[in-house]
C-alpha cells in the first residue's frame, strides 16, 4: 500500500527562501521539511535543523493534538525570530503531509514500530528522509525500507549522530588506518535486552488518538499508559519528564540493545569497515558459560557487550560508571571512545580531550542535520546511510533473538539469512504480522 489518495489540493507554499542564522537562502538552495512525530525527539530535531543554512518548515503530524499544537507554536516562534511569515500545518495522519507537493523532505521520530511504514510511504512520495534511529523495529522491515529508499532514488539519514560527532570520527579515522593494530576484540557497552510489556492499563486521554498511536503493533498485551505516550500539556508548560517506555519492552521495541546498540555497534561497524555487513553468530550471555553477549564476525574478530572503561570522575569530581561506549583491542594497543571522551593507548595517535556532557547535549544534532540537507541538494550518500543503518539494526535484533531463545544464533551478513534455522526465522524480529489493515508494499 503506498500513500493514501488524499486528493489534497489548494495548499499554500510558504515564502520560497528561508533565514538560518539571518542568512536568506535562494529559492533554489532551499529545503522544505515536514515532521513525522512531534515528541521530545521531534522537538529536539527540529531545533537542530534550524541551525542548518537554507531550510523552511512547513508542516507536522502527531497522533497526539496537543504535541501538534506544541510543535506549531515551536515552529512559529522560531519563524518569528528568522522574520518569515508564520505558518506551519499540523495533521493527525502523515499521508496527508506526504501528499504536498511542496515539502522535499520529512524528519521522522515516531516510535520504532512505525518507521518502516512512514520511510517507505515517505520514500514512495518521492521525499527524502531524516529517520531517527534504530532504522525499524525488525530485520524484513531495515530490508524493506533499504529496497524502497534505493529503487526510489531518495536519501536517507539514519539519526545516528554520532558518527559526525569529533571524538567518534577521530575514533574512526585510527581504527581504519591501522593505528592500533589488527583489531581481535571489541568491547561495546550498550545495556540490558528488553523485558516484557508489564505497565497497568489506564485510561487514555483524549487529547492522544491511543489507536493510530498502535498502528501495526498486534500485541494484545500493549495498553496504554504514560509510560510509552509521555503526556504534556501547553498552559502552563509542562514536557517530557523522561523518554518514552515503549522502546524498552519487547511488544514495542527492542530495549537498550537497540536504543544504544544503533549507535555504539553504529560506530563499531564504521570503524571495522562492515557497513552493510556484521557479525555472523550470536552467543547469548550465559549460554555455554559466556560472561557477556558475544558476537564473531568472519574475518575473527569478537565483540562484545561489556563495561568498556574504569571509572573516571567529571570535572566535578562525582566517579563516572564508564558509560556507554567502545573500547578496540589491537594488536598494537587499544582505543577507547564514549561521547566527549577518546583515549588510546598511544596518545600520539589521538589529541585526548575529556568533557563534560550536558544533559541533552548528544540529542543536539545539528553537523549530522547539515550532512543530511548537504546531501539532499547534491544526491549524495549521507554520512548514515540506509545501509548502514539496517546492518546496525539488524545486530540489535539477531542478539535479541539469540538472547529470547538463549541459545546461539547464526546469521549470514552476505545473504541476509539464517540458513536453516526455522525458529530464528520465524521470530518475530524477522518478519512482524501488522495489526490489520496496515501493509505496505516495495
Amino acid at each position: 500500500m503506498g500513500c493514501s489518495a488524499l486528493g489534497l489540493t489548494g495548499l499554500t507554499i510558504l515564502p520560497s527562501w528561508t533565514a538560518a542564522n539571518g542568512v536568506r537562502t535562494a529559492p533554489s538552495d532551499r529545503v522544505v521539511l515536514g515532521f513525522i512525530g512531534l515528541g521530545q525527539q521531534g522537538i529536539s530535531d527540529f531545533r537542530s535543523f534550524t541551525e542548518c543554512s537554507g531550510i523552511q518548515v512547513a508542516a507536522g503530524c502527531d497522533v497526539d493534538s496537543i504535541k501538534n499544537e506544541r510543535f506549531k507554536r515551536v515552529v512559529n516562534n522560531w519563524q518569528k525570530s528568522q522574520n518569515v511569515p508564520q505558518r506551519c500545518d499540523t495533521y493527525d495522519f502523515y499521508e496527508e503531509l506526504l501528499n504536498r507537493k511542496d515539502i522535499d523532505a520529512v524528519s521522522i521520530a515516531t516510535p520504532d514500530h512505525w518507521h518502516a511504514l512512514s520511510a517507505i510511504h515517505a520514500s514512495q512520495a518521492k521525499k527524502d528522509i531524516y529517520l531517527q534511529k534504530p532504522l525499524t523495529y525488525t530485520i524484513t522491515e531495515a530490508l524493506d525500507v533499504k529496497r524502497a529508499v534505493r529503487d526510489n532514488k531518495c536519501v536517507l539519514q539514519v539519526g545516528s549522530q554520532q558518527r559526525s560527532s569529533k571524538e567518534f570520527q577521530q575514533a574512526i579515522a585510527v581504527v581504519r588506518a591501522g593505528g592500533i593494530g589488527h583489531i581481535e576484540t571489541v568491547f561495546v557497552r550498550v545495556g540490558p535486552h528488553p523485558s516484557a510489556y508489564d505497565l497497568p492499563e489506564q485510561p487514555v486521554p483524549q487529547n492522544l488518538n491511543f489507536n493510530q498511536w498502535l498502528g501495526p503493533l498486534n500485541d494484545p498485551k500493549v495498553h496504554y499508559h504514560p509510560d510509552i505516550c509521555l503526556p504534556i500539556s501547553l498552559d502552563p508548560e509542562k514536557k517530557e519528564s523522561q523518554w518514552a517506555r515503549w522502546r524498552y519492552y519487547r511488544e514495542t521495541g527492542n530495549g537498550f540493545t537497540a536504543d544504544w546498540g544503533t549507535h555504539m555497534f553504529d560506530i563499531t561497524q564504521a570503524a571495522l569497515g562492515m557497513d552493510g555487513l556484521g557479525p555472523c553468530e550470536f552467543i547469548p550471555q550465559g549460554f555455554g558459560g559466556a560472561e557477556y553477549l558475544t558476537m564473531k564476525y568472519l574475518n575473527g574478530i569478537v565483540m562484545t557487550e561489556q563495561e568498556f572503561r574504569p571509572q573516571t570522575r567529571d570535572a566535578q569530581g562525582r566517579v563516572r560508571d564508564g558509560g556507554n561506549g567502545i573500547c578496540f583491542n589491537g594488536t598494537k594497543g587499544w582505543l577507547r571512545v564514549a561521547r566527549g571522551y577518546i583515549e588510546c593507548s598511544d596518545p600520539s595517535l589521538i589529541a585526548k580531550k575529556e568533557q563534560t556532557i550536558g544533559e541533552g547535549q548528544f540529542e543536539m544534532s545539528s553537523p549530522h542535520m547539515q550532512d543530511f540537507i548537504n546531501c539532499v541538494r547534491s544526491r549524495l550518500n549521507p554520512i548514515a546511510p540506509v545501509e548502514a543503518g539496517a546492518s546496525s539494526l539488524i545486530i540489535c535484533c539477531v542478539a535479541n533473538i539469540a538472547a529470547e531463545l538463549q541459545r546461539p544464533v547464526k546469521w549470514d551478513p552476505v545473504t541476509l539469512s539464517f540458513g536453516d534455522d526455522k525458529e530464528a526465522f520465524n521470530h518475530r524480529l524477522y518478519r512482524y504480522q501488522y495489526r490489520r489493515p496496515y501493509r505496505y508494499s516495495v
